[in-house]
């Protein structure tokens, strides 16, 4: 009997073909090997649709190293496309609307906006977002700044801290506000001090080309000045049913008003982190047990609104009094995090869970002994 199959589709980052999670892929394969799938990866640009084969990347543990292999299409797609400005990205679409018949692990989630919205709508949620408003014009702008000393601009399809401003009402020098931010290049724009009227002209400038929400800014700054916040795994396991893979607390670069490791933040154990920031282990712990529910609740719920998920990463805010709001979701999350924090056994996890997953989908749905396929 054949081992099922499983098709990691990503995206080419430029015209040299590089991956960005290609050591990532090798160690995945690995792994799929050991308990019985057989995994590869491939983009929308290998796919030869007049032949219906891909022409996939392929990976020898035993060697280390990388092939190309002429594969057919995979009885399940696990997609780790990210959102980029590029025709790669176009290749995407199209993929996904032609094979759109075929077993995908997960299915696009919406933009940041339309996720808050969905959010919004059920009393479960809204107790944990952030007061959010799509910008239109400065009229947002002044309404925010109204309720909340502090908010954050950013896009509604931005990733890794890209194109964030944080914008607070200074105490001492009124109608003054203090503005610093990271570019889409992830450039830390450094704190400047502007007028209402100056910040309402920045703000216009900034959101120019695109559609950006402002966001109330909840308190992470630590006492070393630098901001924080964590990031939750939930993934679905060999039973098909969700569950916490594992929280971890960032720490931002110096002057970053963002706690991306890839814009130079760190990774620390989140006990430690939260213990520190609440000032006890029992609160920490109260804390920590809130937001498993709440990503728990959350994936399911996303799920039932936008179709099938894996695994979702919530990046969480926690205050100094334990509540715990949700900043944003990723349906294709890094796991480096855990790695970085000293979190080993959690990183192992974060990699077996989607393959585990996948091995349950293909024994329950589309194995040829399913009675459940027979049905369907």
């Amino acid at each position: 009997m054949r081992e099922p199959v499983l098709g990691i589709l990503t995206l080419y980052l430029n015209n040299a073909k590089q991956l960005e999670e290609k050591s990532i892929y090798g160690k995945m394969i690995t792994q799929g090997k050991r308990i019985g799938l057989d995994v590869f990866v491939f983009t929308p640009m290998d796919v030869d649709s007049g032949k219906q084969r891909i022409n996939a990347m392929v990976f020898d543990p035993g060697t280390g190293k990388w092939s190309r292999k002429w594969r057919t299409f995979p009885d399940m797609i696990y997609d780790r496309c990210r959102i980029q400005r590029s025709e790669r990205f176009q290749q995407l679409l199209r993929f996904r609307s032609r094979y759109n018949h075929l077993t995908f692990l997960n299915r696009p989630l919406r933009n940041k906006w339309t996720i808050h919205q969905t959010f919004s709508q059920k009393g479960r949620f809204r107790p944990h977002m952030p007061a959010t408003l799509l910008y239109h014009s400065s009229s947002d702008l002044h309404q925010m700044l109204k309720t909340s000393p502090v908010i954050y601009i950013k896009p509604i399809n931005g990733t890794g801290g890209r194109g964030i401003l944080r914008i607070e009402r200074l105490k001492q020098t009124r109608g003054m506000f203090d503005i610093q931010g990271r570019r889409q290049n992830r450039r830390i724009i450094q704190p400047r001090q502007v007028s209402l009227l100056r910040l309402e002209s920045i703000v216009r400038q900034w959101c120019i080309g695109g559609r950006f929400l402002i966001q109330q800014g909840i308190p992470l700054r630590l006492p070393s000045g630098r901001f924080h916040d964590y990031r939750m795994l939930v993934q679905k396991n060999r039973e098909g049913n969700w569950e916490l893979t594992g929280i971890a607390g960032r720490v931002g670069a110096a002057k970053s008003v963002t706690s991306n490791l890839h814009g130079g933040g760190h990774a620390v154990k989140a006990e430690t982190l939260l213990k520190e920031w609440l000032g006890s282990g029992e609160k920490a712990a109260k804390a920590l047990q809130t937001a498993e529910r709440l990503g728990l609740d959350a994936a399911s719920f996303l799920e039932d609104s936008f179709g099938t998920l894996c695994e979702l990463a919530l990046d969480l805010a926690i205050d100094r009094e334990g509540r715990v709001f949700v900043l944003e979701v990723n349906p294709k999350p890094a796991r480096e995090v855990f790695s970085r924090a000293g979190e080993r056994d959690t990183y192992r996890k974060a990699l077996q869970q989607p393959l585990e997953y996948a091995l349950w989908v293909y024994r329950t749905k589309l194995s040829p002994s399913s009675s459940k396929k027979i049905e369907e």
